[in-house]
């Protein structure tokens, strides 16, 4: 009987450090989780389908979802520690005064410990007392963390759409890059492009720091964000490619190359974070014509001979990230060509 206390004690003292392993492994580390539960990533295999199901619209992912991803993620934390500090506690029946008469006993003795609210009517003695202590730094552990982690989430997803707001401005939605370089040429702010492209930038890296630093981040999205932040980086990738490999604009070309080494930088990183296949995006060539007239129409300068096909075969490459990123979450894609061209007013 003693031995199966023993064990019993050992399993609830490891399922605890797994599972603080797992919290701090999600919430403190940047990076992926590396944890053996995973349940952040879990979570979100298993009910992703579901909301994408329940939304059948292209405006993303609910608001709700990832919030409430987090939400499940800390209930099963807190379910799983009251479980393994239950299971020391009831080890431990003995070194109680009155003793533990059942396993649910042990469990609320746990959980009281956990939440610091000391609502148990025993009182620990020897070896008992330490876990109950260490139930109750364990619980503020987790309830700080859980804290700390909503306030960091809400500011870099707050960063993430003002710079998506901004485009959206100019770019329509979805937004497109060709909407964006019509919109400035009509408006005669071809010169603002080279500081638009620099914030753009500046956009990416700053999104791929905290995104791939918290994977959890990629499912946030804001409601007055509409199209999402995969089509968002689309149109920057579009603009960029387009001044690169279509445009003679000198003033455009170093800021634009910069933009889409930072943009497929950013594109290659987080699909390969969330372990997502490249989608199969070609650009069509009478499509990429089209974007040729367009650019003229609007009266930028065109390379004497526009390298149409390495636009083609760059463009397939980022998108097809965005296009994975964007059905993985439910949103929209940037297109290639907008509807109209913009208004100078």
């Amino acid at each position: 009987m003693t031995m199966i206390l023993v064990l019993e004690f050992l399993l609830g003292a490891t399922l605890a450090l797994v599972t603080l392993n797992d919290v701090v492994g999600t919430v403190v580390i940047p990076g992926r989780a590396r944890g053996l539960f995973q349940v952040v990533r879990r979570l979100v295999l298993v009910n992703l389908p579901v909301w994408r199901a329940l939304r059948r619209r292209e405006d993303g992912l609910s608001a709700a979802f990832a919030p409430s991803m987090l939400v499940q993620a800390f209930i099963i934390w807190i379910a799983l520690l009251i479980l393994g500090f239950g299971l020391m506690t009831h080890a431990l029946a003995d070194s109680f005064d009155p003793a533990l008469p059942s396993f649910p006993q042990a469990l609320f003795v746990a959980g009281s410990g956990l939440a610091t609210v000391g609502l148990s009517e025993t009182d620990a003695t020897g070896l008992a007392r330490w876990v109950v202590m260490g139930a109750g730094f364990c619980g503020l552990a987790v309830m700080t963390l859980a804290i700390t982690y909503l306030l960091m989430v809400q500011g870099s997803v707050s960063g993430r759409d003002a710079g998506i707001l901004k485009l959206l401005t100019s770019a329509g939605s979805p937004p497109s890059g060709l909407a964006v370089l019509e919109r400035y040429a009509a408006l005669g702010m071809v010169q603002r492009l080279p500081a638009l492209m620099h914030d753009a930038r500046d956009w990416c890296a700053d999104v791929l720091q905290s995104h791939a630093s918290h994977p959890s981040l990629i499912y946030f999205r804001s409601a007055s964000a509409a199209s999402g932040w995969p089509a968002t980086l689309g149109a920057l990738m579009d603009m960029s490619l387009a001044t690169v490999y279509l445009l003679d604009e000198p003033a455009l070309r170093g800021p634009a190359v910069l933009l889409e080494e930072q943009g497929a930088r950013m594109a290659d990183s987080l699909v390969a974070l969330i372990t997502l296949e490249h989608a199969k995006a070609p650009t069509p060539r009478a499509e990429a014509m089209r974007l040729v007239e367009r650019l003229a129409a609007a009266g930028y300068t065109l390379r004497a001979d526009p390298d149409i096909d390495g636009y083609c075969h760059r463009r397939a490459r980022h998108a097809g990230c965005v296009r994975s990123l964007a059905e993985h979450l439910g949103s929209a894609e940037a297109p290639l060509i907008p509807k109209a061209a913009p208004s100078p007013v």
